[in-house]
């Protein structure tokens, strides 16, 4: 096939320095977004991304995509808004925006790419050549992990996702893993 699949973000973050003030701060650090410590600094970093009261970037969409490269030619073969502002905002809206996400696909070999990375808790499957979205499904947290796939006894191909969410981006937390038997 020759093509790269892959997930641009656009999208801004902001770190602020905050005074330690003699405070243990190691119980606050919540990963990338929150407070870190910033260990033998007189600061602390509060880091996270740049974001409106209601919980929405503060820029123009789209902020995720789902994209190709032509490994032949170097050239964006095509690229299409992935995942929706559902689980962004308080609103619960399954708007199409292109949102961000963390985490990376999984192509199988007859060219289906499944990810999870994006903020609105769905796996979804990718055609790697068009970039189609074939099919997609609601995850009970977020899937901010790789999927994987193997065969199972009956020799029937399985997608595996973990659901724990991300707490830098801000998606449900959970402890799921989720499976799926692939269509033959």
């Amino acid at each position: 096939r020759q093509v790269m699949f892959g997930m641009p973000l656009y999208l801004a973050f902001t770190s602020k320095l905050v005074a330690k003030g003699g405070q243990d701060l190691g119980a606050t650090n919540q990963g990338e977004q929150g407070v870190n410590e910033n260990a033998g600094a007189p600061y602390a970093v509060e880091m996270g991304p740049f974001l409106s009261p209601l919980g929405v970037p503060c820029q123009q969409p789209p902020w995720g995509y789902v994209a190709g490269v032509d490994l032949q030619t170097g050239k964006t073969a095509w690229q299409h808004k992935n995942g929706t502002i559902e689980d962004l905002t308080p609103l619960k809206l399954p708007i199409k925006m292109g949102v961000p996400g963390i985490g990376g696909p999984i192509i199988t070999d007859s060219g289906v790419a499944f990810m999870a990375a994006s903020v609105d808790n769905y796996l979804r499957a990718y055609d790697v050549k068009t970039g189609a979205q074939l099919w997609q499904a609601r995850l009970p947290a977020g899937g901010q992990a790789t999927p994987m796939t193997y065969m199972n006894s009956q020799g029937e191909q399985m997608v595996v996702q973990v659901a724990g969410g991300h707490g830098s981006i801000g998606t449900t937390i959970g402890d799921y893993v989720v499976a799926y038997k692939l269509a033959k």
